[in-house]
C-alpha cells in the first residue's frame, strides 16, 4: 500500500511538471501570436499611407506643360528645364522599378506567412478534436477516479490543482486558436493590400513611361517647330554661333583649370597617350546622322561647322571611354546636354554629348571600354544620339583619325 502511494505521488508530480510545461508552452505561443498581431496591423497601416502616398507621386504633366510655357521665349533656359523634368520622371521610374522589386519580395514573405498562420491553424484544430474526443469517450471519469483514490488532503489538492491547470490550458489553446484565426485574418488582407500596391507601382510606371515620352516629343517638336519658323532665322543663326562660341570657351576653360595638374601628371608620367586605337564609343548604332566637318544646316540652309560625329542610337545605349584617361568634366549644359571630357594626356581629349544618364564624376580615372554614360537627347537636341568629338591640343579634329567604323 504504501508502495502504491509513493507511484500514485510520482505519477501526480509528472503529470504537475508536464502541466507546467503546457502552461509555459501555451503562454509563450500566446506571446508570439499576440506580437506577430500587432506588428502585422502595424504593416497594413503602413501599407494603407503608402498605397495613399502612391496616389499622389504621379508627375503632373499638365503642370509641367504649363510651366514650360513661361520659358519658351527663352530656348536656353526652356531646354534646361525640360531635361530637368525628364530627369525627375527618369528617376520616378527608377524608383518606382525598385519599390516594384522590393513589392515582390514583400509579398512573397506575407505568403510564406500566411502559409505558416495557415498550418498553425490546421495543427491547432486537429489537437482540440482530439482533446475533445478523449474528453467524450471518458466523460471525465478519469478525473472522478483520481480525485477519489486520493490517499490524502494533500494528494487530493495536488490532483486538484493539475486538473484545474488542465482546464486553463484547454482555455488557453482555444484562445491561441482565436488569436491565431485574427491572425490569419490579417495575414490575408496585408498580402490583399501588398498585391494592390504592387498593380499600382506597374501602373504608375506606365503612366511615368508615358509622361515621359510625351514630354521628350513635346520637345523635339518644340526645337524643330522653333529651327524651322523662318522669322527666327536670323536669331536661330546667332544663337548657334554664340552656343559654339559657349561651348568651345567651356571647354578651353576646362583644358585651362587642369594645366598645372597636368603638368605634374605628366612630369609623375601618369597620363600621356600612347598612340593606341581608341575602342569605338558606343555598343551600337543605327547610322551616321551627322558629319564631322563643314556642312550645310539641314534646317537653316547655312554654312555650319561640325565639331564631331553624331551617332544616331536607342536611348541607353552604353556609352564608353574611348580610351585611358582622367574625367575632367561630367556635367550638364543647355546646348550639350549630359557629357563627359576626358583627358588622355599629350593635349588629346574627348567629348562625349546629349547623354541620359553619366556614370561617372569629374576626377575619376577611366579605362579603354568603360561604359561612362547612356545615349539620351538631353541639351540642344531632337533625337537620341550621341555626338562625339576628339580635339588635339585645343583644336577640334575628326574623330574618324581615331576610330573607325
Amino acid at each position: 500500500m504504501k508502495k502504491t502511494g509513493i507511484l500514485i505521488c510520482l505519477i501526480v508530480a509528472v503529470l504537475a511538471i508536464a502541466a507546467n510545461d503546457m502552461d509555459s508552452s501555451a503562454t509563450n505561443m500566446s506571446s508570439l501570436t499576440s506580437d506577430s498581431i500587432k506588428e502585422k496591423e502595424q504593416q497594413i497601416s503602413q501599407a494603407q499611407k503608402e498605397k495613399e502616398s502612391m496616389k499622389n507621386s504621379l508627375s503632373d504633366l499638365q503642370k509641367i506643360k504649363k510651366e514650360l510655357e513661361t520659358q519658351k521665349k527663352n530656348l536656353k533656359n526652356y531646354v534646361a528645364q525640360l531635361d530637368q523634368n525628364l530627369e525627375q520622371i527618369e528617376q520616378n521610374v527608377a524608383e518606382l522599378k525598385v519599390k516594384i522589386q522590393n513589392k515582390e519580395q514583400e509579398i512573397a514573405q506575407s505568403e510564406a506567412e500566411l502559409e505558416a498562420a495557415l498550418n498553425r491553424e490546421e495543427n491547432q484544430k486537429e489537437s482540440m478534436i482530439n482533446r475533445i474526443r478523449l474528453m467524450y469517450e471518458q466523460k471525465d471519469s478519469y478525473m472522478t477516479d483520481m480525485l477519489l483514490k486520493s490517499e490524502s488532503f494533500g494528494d487530493f489538492l495536488n490532483k486538484a490543482d493539475y486538473m484545474e491547470r488542465i482546464v486553463t490550458y484547454d482555455k488557453q489553446q482555444w484562445n491561441d486558436f482565436q488569436e491565431n484565426r485574427h491572425l490569419v485574418e490579417l495575414c490575408k488582407e496585408q498580402l490583399e493590400l501588398e498585391k494592390q500596391l504592387l498593380d499600382q507601382a506597374k501602373i504608375n510606371v506606365e503612366i511615368e513611361q508615358e509622361n515621359l515620352e510625351k514630354l521628350i516629343e513635346q520637345k523635339h517638336e518644340d526645337l524643330l517647330a522653333y529651327e524651322n519658323d523662318i522669322s527666327n532665322k536670323a536669331n536661330i543663326i546667332k544663337e548657334y554661333e554664340e552656343e559654339i562660341k559657349a561651348q568651345e570657351e567651356e571647354i578651353k576653360a576646362l583644358e585651362q583649370a587642369i594645366a598645372e595638374e597636368k603638368k605634374k601628371l605628366l612630369a609623375e608620367s601618369m597620363l600621356k597617350y600612347d598612340g593606341g586605337k581608341f575602342k569605338f564609343p558606343l555598343a551600337s548604332f543605327t547610322r551616321v546622322s551627322s558629319e564631322y566637318g563643314d556642312r550645310i544646316h539641314p534646317i537653316l540652309n547655312v554654312p555650319q561647322f561640325h565639331n564631331g560625329v553624331d551617332f544616331a542610337s536607342p536611348k541607353g545605349t552604353a556609352i564608353y571611354a574611348a580610351y585611358d584617361g582622367k574625367v575632367v568634366a561630367a556635367t550638364y549644359s543647355s546646348t550639350m546636354g549630359n557629357y563627359v571630357m576626358i583627358d588622355h594626356g599629350d593635349g588629346l581629349y574627348t567629348i562625349y554629348m546629349h547623354a541620359s544618364k553619366l556614370y561617372v564624376k569629374k576626377d575619376a580615372i577611366v579605362v579603354r571600354g568603360e561604359t561612362i554614360a547612356a545615349v539620351g537627347s538631353t541639351g540642344r537636341s531632337t533625337a537620341n544620339h550621341l555626338h562625339f568629338s576628339v580635339r588635339l591640343n585645343g583644336e577640334y579634329v575628326s574623330p574618324w583619325n581615331y576610330i573607325s567604323k
